[in-house]
């Protein structure tokens, strides 16, 4: 599974892994006998740009990840906090980062059906309302479930962030985003009791939700939109077609690969990335608009894939 690719304000990280047959000799369905798993490898830029390992339960800048195993499913989640709660005083990277470890300690219990990711969100932001800790913020979500015998992949996207499945280097599967307006996703939300009814908040069951079959070889990436909006389809299959091996190594190396160009891409000022041509295309100038170079520059992102191959 290409697990995690991040990058945020002055952020870039990734995350991979490797979807893998678990037992040749049981049967399943779709594809190939066998149960099927993820084998996971990452790599990232902190805020201070050192490379480090993304590890389960991370959070960078804003957003947040998780990978989750249980006996019936494998299961992806990314989160990107809303960063305007900071003129709030309110740390933007609080809400998404327990939402995901809310939805990571669910799957661990096996509080959930593979079947309904959108179960799980609801299930999590459940927690977070009923918290007697309060806990104020906003944040988009994507859960990725891989039904391990059936092979059939399930997810819930809410807003912005996202998923592609690869399959022979082309994009045969993807997720809708979910905008309100320009640059203002769907999103769930906490506010104080004299905010409620003014800050945006969407139902966990306004997510998108879609299920379908996954082979051997696939590469499912879900990012959050800070991935989407630096690189273009083409830039991300040209690195994820330099992948050959199913191994750990081979995997974080795609995954640092990704993450540097989409770091490097994020900085460069006459690049017209994805995010801008989508603010020209809704009458904005990014050339005379300030926040528009700086908000394409510094978006967070994070990324979960996986790729489908025989376990080691």
């Amino acid at each position: 599974m290409f697990s995690v690719l991040s990058y945020g304000r002055l952020v870039a990280r990734a995350v991979l892994g490797g979807l893998s047959q678990t037992d040749p000799r049981a049967g399943g369905g779709g594809g190939g006998g066998g149960d099927y798993g993820l084998v996971t490898a990452g790599c990232g830029f902190g805020k201070d740009f050192r490379k480090g390992l993304l590890k389960k339960g991370a959070c960078y800048g804003d957003d947040a990840c998780f990978v989750a195993r249980h006996r019936s499913a494998d299961v992806l989640g990314v989160a990107d906090g809303v960063g305007g709660w900071r003129d709030y005083g309110v740390d933007p990277s609080q809400f998404s980062g327990t939402l995901m470890r809310t939805c990571e300690r669910l799957v661990k219990e096996g509080r959930f059906v593979p079947s309904n990711p959108i179960g799980i969100l609801t299930a999590s932001y459940c927690e977070l309302l009923q918290n007697k800790v309060p806990l104020l913020g906003s944040s988009t979500a994507c859960i990725v479930v891989l039904d391990r015998t059936s092979h059939r992949l399930h997810t819930a996207n809410l807003g912005d962030s996202g998923f592609l499945v690869v399959r022979g280097g082309e994009v045969v599967h993807r997720s809708d985003e979910q905008q309100h307006y320009f640059n203002t996703p769907f999103q769930l939300s906490i506010a104080p009791p004299e905010a409620e009814g003014v800050v945006l908040s969407d139902s966990p069951d306004a997510a998108d939700s879609t299920s379908f079959d996954v082979q051997l070889g696939d590469i499912i990436l879900t990012a959050t939109d800070g991935l989407f909006d630096n690189m273009p389809d083409y830039m991300i299959l040209q690195e994820l077609k330099k992948l050959k091996n199913s191994n750990y190594e081979s995997i974080q190396q795609t995954a640092r690969s990704i993450a540097e160009q989409a770091h490097e891409l994020a900085y460069d000022p006459n690049y017209m990335s994805p995010f801008a041509q989508f603010a020209c295309d809704n009458g904005l100038n990014v050339r005379e608009d300030a926040w528009l170079p700086r908000r394409r520059n510094l978006l967070p992102f994070t990324a979960t894939a996986a790729l489908c191959g025989p376990e080691p």
